[in-house]
């Protein structure tokens, strides 16, 4: 018999989000280990806040609805706000119950901002890495470190000349050549002549040859190689040597008697980096550059298969990038400075790390 197409709404309805949410729905894991490490996070939310004035969001609302924003890719707060009222299941993982009033946009935006001033979300990062650490998911050995490129949020009209009392006596030279290298305003566009408007920190930068120069930062990663979980990270302004001392900067917390590899393509492949990782006690399994010097990475490494694994197993920390730029936002910044993005990017490897993790207890069940 076919059933009547009834529109009138129910009045009341029973029941809690815990039992909407299937039992095996794939953001429960994810949030057992957040709230363990929320939990562990209360002196650093105690230190932030006042013991006095009006009570504000809890920062464990606080970041786990940033946290549902990265692995949804919800585009803006006021978006966010908008799921979080009629969507029960980022309600659940929230913290909300289901007749609690949503925090209105700019409220939520302002208590936002609040932790981004602190060291948030290096210790939540930290504290998942020590959790993916005591399941024995790590290698303490064989590492993988690379770098991406993040679009700052400046745009290209905002890159002027810097403001000086030689400016006018002194003007950019030209190009003699047929083909002149300017290409705004008659002005040849430099990091040492030129800074944005909008955020003076960004930096004119392309990471491969031919490909377009953007405002960016570079946002770096250390991944172990046993199942690719990023173990650090850093952002940084994009300079020609940023990825290289960013590198030697993530590894200064390995302790100094063990030895370890460390996997890069070939713009790691420089004398002193490879130098600076000997004397570390780093391997350096670095891509060979041949194109137009010799390489600073010789036979002695190259012969052993250890080298030719680490080759294979570095092009894995593309699909940390990948997955925190179309998933977790992360192509273009929304923020000014590199402390603030390097924040967000470093709340995002978390976010990476959470859902790896679960998908690695997944296939071990």
């Amino acid at each position: 018999m076919r059933g009547e197409d009834v529109q009138q709404p129910e009045l009341f309805s029973y029941g809690s989000l815990e039992e909407r949410v299937p039992s095996d729905h794939p953001l429960r894991p994810i949030r057992l280990m957040v709230d363990v490490t929320l939990k562990e996070m209360s002196r650093r939310f105690d230190a932030i806040y006042d013991e006095e004035g009006r009570k504000s969001i809890p920062p464990e609302r606080l970041l786990r609805a940033l946290l549902v924003q990265l692995l949804y890719s919800v585009r803006s707060e006021r978006m966010l706000m908008e799921q979080l009222e009629y969507n029960l299941l980022f309600g659940w993982f929230v913290g909300l119950s289901a007749n609690e009033p949503v925090w209105h946009p700019t409220v939520f935006t302002k208590n936002r901002d609040r932790l981004l001033e602190g060291a948030v979300a290096e210790e939540f990062f930290s504290l998942i890495v020590e959790q993916a650490r005591a399941k024995k998911l790590l290698s303490d050995e064989h590492f993988t470190v690379d770098g991406t490129l993040i679009e700052a949020w400046a745009g290209q009209k905002s890159f002027q000349r810097r403001k000086s009392d030689d400016d006018r006596w002194n003007p950019p030279p030209r190009d003699p050549g047929n083909n002149p290298s300017v290409n705004w305003h008659k002005q040849k566009r430099r990091n040492d002549t030129h800074q944005s408007l909008t955020d003076p920190w960004a930096r004119l930068f392309k990471k491969t040859r031919g490909a377009e120069a953007k405002l960016a930062y570079l946002g770096h990663v250390l991944t172990e190689n046993r199942n690719g979980i990023v173990v650090d990270v850093r952002v940084t302004q994009a300079t020609g040597t940023a990825e290289r001392e960013a590198a030697l900067d993530m590894l200064s917390g390995k302790p100094e008697a063990k030895r370890a590899t460390l996997g890069a393509d070939r713009g790691y492949d420089t004398a002193s980096f490879v130098h600076r990782l000997r004397e570390i006690k780093v391997t350096p399994h670095v891509a060979q550059n041949n194109s137009n010097r010799r390489s600073a990475v010789n036979g002695r490494t190259t012969r052993h298969a250890g080298y030719a694994l680490s080759q294979r197993t570095r092009k894995r920390v593309e699909e940390v990038f990948g997955w925190m730029k179309t998933v977790a936002l992360q192509r273009k910044t929304r923020f000014l400075g590199p402390d603030r993005t390097g924040w967000m990017f470093t709340f995002a490897a978390a976010a990476y790390n959470l859902v790896r993790m679960r998908n690695l207890q997944t296939a071990n069940a």
